[in-house]
């Protein structure tokens, strides 16, 4: 009875909310409202990055105003609310604008080959088959950029197809931080050439936005998308993640068209 009466009041003040005010989300109720809050329960959601006892461990980086892209800010307001249940419509329905290359996504051939781009080589195109299944998780020497010297030392043996590579960006938590940072650890051409010649890895995972070192932005990535073979994830949220062997899976979004997709990784033990 105590619980139907606090929803009644709580139900009673949300109308009176409503009815003084247009914007999306009215002012004016916070503390009556907020006490409600409090007496149904504290509803608040749990978020996690780790599940099912450590087995599953989601290595996707959240969304947010503050989601790095490849310019000095966030990617600001990426939700807007169009219908509002607080101004009286039946449900609530936001719509989303992002660009595709922020926080943890995927690149498409077409992202630097601009006829794979015309021949219509977008991330719907991709293969799932590469992008799900047994990875390799390594740490690179905290050092230097992934050189071909590097990527030798590394002694990935042949057979792996997928690793990802985490290097001095996790420790400086460069994906946590809005702005784009130049210093950032990536593959040299020499270091990207070596991976493809001498390994057999079709998915290339790393720690920030690019996996290309910023002086050589261009020409690595020419260098892994040239075969349409290999697919390149950025982006990755590799805190706290013991190297190893796990099973990765990885959806972008079926966006027709596009050359890159935000992306949702998991890693299962």
């Amino acid at each position: 009875m105590r619980v139907l009466l606090v929803l009644l009041v709580c139900s009673e003040l949300l109308s009176l909310a409503l009815s003084s005010t247009n914007d999306a989300y009215p002012t004016g109720y916070g503390d009556e409202l907020g006490s409600c809050a409090k007496n149904i329960g504290e509803l608040r959601p749990v978020r996690r990055e780790v599940y099912e006892g450590g087995q599953i461990i989601d290595i996707t980086h959240q969304i947010n105003p503050d989601t790095p892209t490849g310019t000095p800010e966030g990617i600001g307001q990426y939700l807007t609310l169009l219908l509002s249940m607080k101004n009286e419509s039946d449900y609530n329905f936001s719509e989303l604008k992002i660009p595709v290359h922020a926080g943890t996504h995927v690149d498409a051939p077409g992202h630097m080959y601009d006829h794979y781009y015309d021949a219509g080589f977008d991330v719907d195109t991709l293969d799932l088959g590469v992008l799900n299944g047994p990875a390799l998780l390594v740490d690179v020497p905290r050092d230097k950029n992934l050189t071909a010297e590097v990527m030798k030392s590394l002694n990935i043996p042949r057979g792996v197809r997928r690793v990802l590579f985490r290097t001095l960006n996790t420790d400086r938590r460069l994906m946590h931080k809005k702005e784009f940072d130049t210093s950032y650890v990536g593959f040299m051409k020499d270091g990207a050439q070596w991976l493809v010649d001498h390994t057999d890895i079709k998915l290339v995972g790393i720690d920030y936005l690019s996996v290309a070192a910023f002086d050589d932005l261009i020409p690595s990535h020419l260098v892994f998308l040239e075969s349409r073979e290999i697919i390149l994830v950025e982006g990755l949220k590799l805190d706290g993640v013991q190297p190893g062997i796990y099973s990765v899976h990885c959806l972008p979004l079926r966006l027709l068209g596009a050359e890159g997709s935000p992306i949702r990784c998991i890693l299962i033990k």
